[in-house]
């Protein structure tokens, strides 16, 4: 078997990739530079999407795999029942026993929920610390893992996992009851308790930054854990989580599983012993989670699921800045977001400029060797997505969209595929409609604000949106008429650690980052005592 630091460091990536595109290399940070200034990102010539950028010798990433096993109760070990395919460990249904009892007996019997707030604040602290001294280890296992940019892994998604330690550091003794006054001689506790075992399932697109979303505050709160790493990018997980024992963390407290999810996922979803859940992945995958957790023991459940984020450009815009914006909202890490701007509304005023100037700018998209210096575009993730990707850009000529630019694959080697994009779309069409998880661009015409606020929320997703205006009347409008669980107004994928995320409608249930996510890993029990002769209440 084989979700930003900060909003300066998207930034600093998107001004990257502009220069990209005019046919500059992007800057590697000084921490990234061996002695001939190419440490990790060796030199070679930038590869457009219309050359056979597929097509290069690959470069060796500049790391080793030392982690291949499963991680259980502090030791990497050979699963118990499953087979080893390209040297790592799948975990089945007796793994996942053995890690839930790590966790369970981590739990009621180990130091981590007993052990002060602040000594837990401690050790994220140690282990964001050791995170970036292991930067570019960390950030060539997620390329080499994932395909992804190796300059984005290691500016953007590593720095990002080390903040997000931290800020829940900074949570870990500062979570508080309350003393709420009675209406007669009591005394009133609100407490705030550790929920137990979570089992937590994490996806491929971005497996540091949802290790972190989910392990961050799960261990603020006290809890012990079993995670699941999604089967295509099991690496990076279990090299983070041999870096946290190092910072401190005791035994049992994080297990971590490779494994698929018919076998170990529904394991771990259905399993009596664990007592929260949480799940990031497809609408569809969301809903047989949170079925076998209703079957089991009925466990709380969050779910971070699909999107087909609406990306609404009005016609006071500067379109050139529009374009930049919204090329980046859905061609960010190959178009694998659950938040990507992939429903492109423009206004009809400046329709016909913006699809010009957005085949434009996707024509000098680089797609390449994501370990190649100055890379906006690695592969797909593997050939079922690579494969369903092409199958929707058939479905979008078939239907009558217009195919602007790109519609097939780049090179004969790797699963790249040519920055893609249609105007002329319909909200009746697939493409518009489902969510694709690819670089394809859809382009919708419309007319006026109420049109496109009732066309926005006309779907069954509700993750996020975007908003292009000048007006502050226009952004207040659409704003708070957006069904969505995010709205970035003049900006996109920003996201900081204390902003929560998550959804409406078929796009999930709870909330990943900020205080919020604390919400998911507590118990909340009620303590009332008698108070006889109280002097005051």
């Amino acid at each position: 078997m084989a979700r930003r630091a900060a909003s300066s460091l998207v930034s600093r990536y998107l001004l990257a990739s502009r220069a990209a595109s005019a046919g500059a290399a992007p800057a590697v940070p000084s921490a990234l530079r061996g002695p001939d200034g190419t440490r990790g990102l060796l030199p070679g010539v930038l590869q457009r999407f219309s050359t056979a950028a597929a097509a290069e010798e690959p470069i060796s990433p500049p790391v080793q795999v030392n982690y291949t096993k499963l991680l259980i109760n502090g030791n990497f070990v050979d699963s118990a029942s499953g087979e080893v395919i390209a040297h790592v460990a799948e975990a089945d249904a007796e793994d996942v026993n053995r890690a839930v009892a790590a966790a369970r007996k981590a739990f009621d019997e180990g130091p981590w929920p007993k052990m002060t707030a602040y000594e837990r604040s401690r050790i994220l602290l140690r282990f964001a610390d050791l995170i970036e001294m292991h930067n570019d280890e960390i950030a060539a296992l997620e390329t080499w893992d994932n395909g992804k940019p190796y300059e984005q892994a290691a500016q953007i998604e590593v720095p990002m996992v080390a903040r997000l330690m931290r800020y829940y550091a900074g949570w870990a003794d500062k979570i508080h009851g309350l003393v709420v006054p009675a209406d007669g001689p009591h005394h009133v506790q609100v407490l705030h308790e550790p929920i137990g075992v979570a089992g937590q399932i994490i996806p491929w697109n971005f497996p540091l930054l949802m290790f972190a979303w989910k392990v961050g505050p799960a261990l603020a709160c006290g809890n012990t854990l079993v995670l699941k790493t999604a089967e295509q990018t099991p690496l990076s997980a279990l090299y983070i989580s041999k870096l946290l024992h190092e910072a401190g963390l005791p035994e049992g407290v994080v297990n971590v599983v490779s494994g698929f999810g018919p076998t170990a996922g529904a394991a771990l979803a259905s399993h009596m012993d664990v007592d929260k859940l949480a799940f990031t992945g497809s609408t569809d995958t969301g809903k047989i989670v949170l079925e076998l957790a209703a079957r089991s023991n009925l466990k709380p459940v969050t779910l971070e699921l699909g999107g087909k984020s609406p990306f609404v450009i009005m016609d006071d815009a500067d379109v050139d800045h529009a374009v930049e914006l919204a090329h980046f909202a859905l061609f960010f890490n190959q178009g694998q977001c659950c938040c990507a701007g992939s429903r492109t509304f423009v206004h009809e005023r400046i329709y016909d400029e913006f699809v010009e100037k957005a085949k434009a700018r996707a024509l000098k998209r680089v797609v390449g060797d994501p370990f190649r210096k100055g890379v906006e575009q690695g592969p797909q993730i593997d050939d079922e997505q690579f494969n369903k990707i092409l199958r929707y850009i058939r479905s979008g000529v078939d239907s009558g969209a217009t195919l602007v630019t790109g519609g097939d694959r780049l090179g004969d080697k790797g699963f790249y595929i040519q920055p893609t994009i249609f105007s002329d779309v319909q909200d009746g069409m697939k493409i518009a409609q489902e969510e694709i998880f690819g670089p394809v661009q859809s382009i919708l015409k419309f007319k006026d604000l109420n049109e496109v606020i009732k066309r926005a929320n006309a779907s069954q997703y509700g993750l996020a949106a975007g908003v292009f205006t000048k007006s502050l009347d226009t952004a207040n409008t659409l704003t708070r008429a957006l069904r969505v669980g995010t709205v970035w107004v003049n900006c996109f994928d920003v996201f900081d650690a204390g902003i929560p995320f998550g959804g409406y409608k078929q796009s999930g249930i709870g909330r990943e980052k900020g205080v919020d996510s604390l919400k998911n890993y507590l118990q909340v029990k009620a303590v009332v005592t008698h108070i006889k002769n109280a002097a005051w209440l």
